[in-house]
């Protein structure tokens, strides 16, 4: 990561605020990876990451922990949102895993995703290492202050020339990613369906405000985020599937004015699992 210039209303301190929690979420997948075996369910995936975050002090979420297994790692056959949640789906050998989580610590806010597999699957590790390079066009295209919406299309560009079936589209509204922002501290906080009402009201104060200014706190593939990049912390998470198996990343991009290119955005972390994966493959 570059030297950090914060995005505006933040501070230096603020972004190490953000990378902290993130580091805490990527260190409780890491660990409830490790523990997963033939027989946990879903839900029991998700328990374990939200056990692991509120012995370490957690108590407020963007959204609660998700985890899916199988074919649930692409999104089979998803039509509702309510198929998201955990599910009663046993992990087997062999079986790809996806742990998803967004934890909100000292009023920081973090969202990130994290991809394995109980056992070998090759085709799963051939889709992490393809990820790759939507990290790298992802912040390459911030960086030239290309619209979302464009971004967007060419992310799906790639993911076809790949060969691969773009599953974030699946999300509701489509959104590759979403705006993240600090939080008021409270020692617990009432959730609606899964999602922290403190966040849900921060980005909706967001929707509004980008509303009246010309842009979206979602990033989707719809009109309203045919805008440049709105600076602020965003949450990206590609999702790529193919025949049954899927594979994500998801981690914070910051995005500032400055007009030096290499910090007007830049991955808040690149000490994360799959970066550091890829960095082993090479």
């Amino acid at each position: 990561m570059t030297s950090a210039v914060a995005p505006p209303g933040a501070t230096g301190a603020e972004l190490r605020g953000f990378r902290e929690v993130q580091r805490l979420a990527y260190e409780c997948a890491e660990a409830v990876a490790a523990q997963l075996a033939p027989g946990v369910t879903e839900r029991g995936a998700a328990r374990m990451q939200r056990d692991w975050l509120h012995r370490r002090g957690v108590r407020d979420w963007f959204h609660l922990p998700f985890a899916w297994f199988g074919d649930r790692t692409a999104f089979t056959g998803f039509r509702v949102p309510l198929q998201f949640f955990p599910t009663g789906r046993r992990l087997e050998e062999g079986m790809a895993f996806i742990l998803d989580m967004a934890p909100v610590h000292k009023g920081f806010t973090a969202d990130i995703g994290y991809s394995g597999s109980l056992g070998p699957n090759p085709l799963q590790d051939r889709l992490l290492a393809d990820l790759e390079a939507h990290r790298d066009l992802i912040l390459r295209e911030v960086r030239e202050r290309r619209p979302l919406r464009e971004i967007y299309e060419d992310v799906d560009r790639l993911m076809a020339h790949q060969g691969y079936a773009n599953r974030h589209r699946a999300y509701p509204f489509g959104v590759i990613a979403h705006k993240v922002d600090r939080v008021a501290e409270r020692r617990w906080s009432p959730r609606l369906f899964g999602f922290g009402t403190q966040s849900l009201r921060g980005l909706a104060a967001d929707a509004v405000r980008g509303h009246r200014a010309g842009w979206s706190p979602l990033w989707s593939p719809h009109r309203f985020s045919d805008h440049p990049p709105a600076p602020g912390l965003w949450a990206v998470e590609p999702h790529l599937g193919f025949r049954g198996t899927g594979a994500k990343f998801e981690e914070i991009l910051v995005v500032t004015d400055s007009a030096d290119p290499e910090q007007s955005a830049f991955w808040l972390d690149d000490d994360v699992p799959h970066v550091r994966r890829w960095a082993e493959e090479k």
